[in-house]
This record gives C-alpha cells, structure tokens and sequence, in this order.
C-alpha cells in the first residue's frame, strides 16, 4: 500500500531458535539484544515516522513505550496480542510491557480481541479509542497442496501447551484418539508434560515452521481450535491459525467462544465441539457435506480475513485516529 515500515525485535532465544526469516523484503528488520544500545537509533526512526506502535510482550515494552510516549510528532498506537491477559497482569501490577496510566497515552488502542473487551478498555482503562485488529491469513502462503496419501491424518492441533487449554486437549484430542486407534492424529506444539498419557497413534511435533503449515493442514481430514479460557471469557478471539486452516480448505472443529459465529458460521462454516462425541459425531459427516463445509469456510476467509484486509483496516483506524488528535499536538507532527 506505499507505506515504509522499520521494524524493531528483540532477539530472545525461543524466537531465535524458531526464527522464520532475518530479512524480508516489506519491511526493514531490526534485531536486537539489548534496548539501550539501539534506543538512539530506534528513536530517530520513531520522531521521524508518521506512527509508531507499540506491542505487548515485548521484554522491556513499558521502558520503550515511556520512550515512545514522550514523542509528540508520530501517531501512538499499542497493539495488544492477548489483551485479556494483558488486562489481567495489569490488574496484579506484573505486566512489564505496558504500565495502567500508560494507556490513555496513547491514540489507539489495536486489540487481537473484539467484543465488550473494547469499551472495557475505553471506560475502565481510559483508552482514547479501542479497536478490533483480528488474526489474518496470507493466501500466497496457505492454501490447499498436494500431500502424500500413504500418511493421512485424521486431525491434527497445532498450539502451545497451556494449564487451560489441558483438560480441551484430552477430551478433544486424545480421547478421539484412542477410539480411532487406527487412524493417525497429529500434535504440533511445545511444552506439553512428558508425563501425559499419551496415545500411540498419536505423532508429536516440537514446532512446525509457517511455511509448512499447509502441508499439515492439507493432509488432515480435519483440524482442530482450542481457546484459552480467558480468551474465552471475553469472546471475540479467533486465532490466526483458524484462518489459515480455512484458506487450505480443511474443516475445522473448534470449541465454542462468544463471537464465532462474528467469523465463522456454526454448521455451515465451522464445526463446534465441546466435548469429546461432539468431534466423534463430526467425525461421522458425509464427506460431500465436508466440503462444502470447509469451501464456505474458505470463501468467507478469503473475503474478510487477509492480510490485504486488515491492511486496509489498520490505515483506516489510524487515518480515524489522527483525524481526532488534538490540535496543537497534530501542529507539533
């Protein structure tokens, strides 16, 4: 869209071992291992852009956006990835990426969750303005491939071990493992307890990199979403990987949150599971009726949930947002 993007990232261990790339050709990609050695620089290219945004997570982030908030020139916008979380260490005073009085700082407030969490934001947590900016999928990169049929999958979860997605792993994973013993399930995620009662036909994955994600997508007959419950709680938190699994054309089955249906339709898009005979009787739909499942699904993702999209989304927040800067901070810029 013409826009010039700098964009700094702390270089931490975990994402140094599972890096996608080091360069990229739509942004300018700094690395870094330490805030104050490239503050000088990282400011200058702050002061001299039209916005700078802020993400959570960041290690050192309520540092760096003290540094930033003391800018008057560029729009200033935060980016919350998991604002429920965010919100929740902000109220046991353990957030390190962002303090309570630094949110009215800023102009906009981008959310990865929708629903009442954003006039929360506005009315208890004084944001200026609180708005939706939802996972998205890159149709170049994932769509339906050819794969080997001597290995099909019956369905495969990709996601991080996490205490409250647990009891949602077994009951929707593991138990229709077992009763399908003969078929092949597939688990793509780290930090999962070696002490589980684990399935044998179930194959374990460490990590799968993005460009492999339409591989497993494609040779899964179905896949799973699992949310974690305080996503749940506040709703509209679709995962960026429910895109993606839709745009490679696999049905989804995924446990309910308030606001699916906002992306997906219950039935005719997506299938809805909460417990274990909920995925056995999905298991058990027509393969005709699969499809057209799963092309609905795609359709919708490809008209409303791009990186085109949100692209399109974003300017348009942040032309909303300047529009309402006062005045003699906007003569500063």
């Amino acid at each position: 869209m013409g826009h010039r993007i700098v964009f700094y990232e702390r270089d931490v261990p975990y994402y140094a071992k599972h890096r996608d790339f080091t360069s990229v050709d739509f942004c300018r990609l700094v690395l870094y291992r330490d805030w104050t050695a490239i503050r000088a620089s990282a400011l200058a290219d702050a002061r001299g852009s039209d916005v700078v945004i802020n993400a959570s997570f960041c290690p050192e982030g309520a540092k760096i956006v003290e540094d930033v908030l003391a800018l008057a020139g560029p729009l200033r916008v935060f980016y919350d990835l998991d604002t429920p979380v965010t919100l929740d260490k902000l109220e046991k005073s353990e957030c390190e990426y962002l303090r309570r009085d630094q949110i009215v700082g800023f102009d906009l407030y981008l959310s990865w969750c929708g629903g009442k969490i954003l006039q929360a934001l506005q009315s208890q947590w004084l944001a200026k303005s609180a708005r939706p900016l939802y996972g998205c999928v890159d149709p170049e990169v994932h769509s339906r491939i050819e794969v080997p049929e001597r290995h099909p999958c019956r369905m495969s979860y990709m996601g991080t071990h996490s205490d409250d997605r647990a009891k949602k792993v077994k009951s929707l994973l593991l138990e229709p493992a077992r009763k399908y013993p003969g078929d092949q399930f597939v688990l793509a995620g780290s930090q999962y307890p070696h002490d589980w009662d684990w399935p044998q036909n179930l194959c374990r994955f460490e990590h799968v990199s993005p460009h492999h994600h339409s591989a497993l997508y494609s040779a899964s007959k179905f896949t799973l979403n699992l949310t974690r419950d305080m996503m749940a709680r506040d709703g509209y938190c679709p995962s960026g990987r429910l895109f993606e699994a839709a745009a490679c054309g696999t049905p989804i089955i995924s446990d309910w949150f308030e606001g699916l249906s906002h992306f997906f339709e219950p039935d005719e898009e997506i299938l809805v599971a909460q417990e274990t005979g909920d995925v056995l009787r999905h298991f058990d739909v027509s393969e005709g009726e699969l499809k057209r499942v799963a092309k609905r699904a795609r359709q919708r993702t490809l008209t409303e949930n791009t990186g085109q999209q949100r692209a399109r989304e974003l300017v348009r927040y942040l032309e909303d947002a300047a529009a309402k800067r006062p005045v003699a901070i906007a003569e500063v810029a």
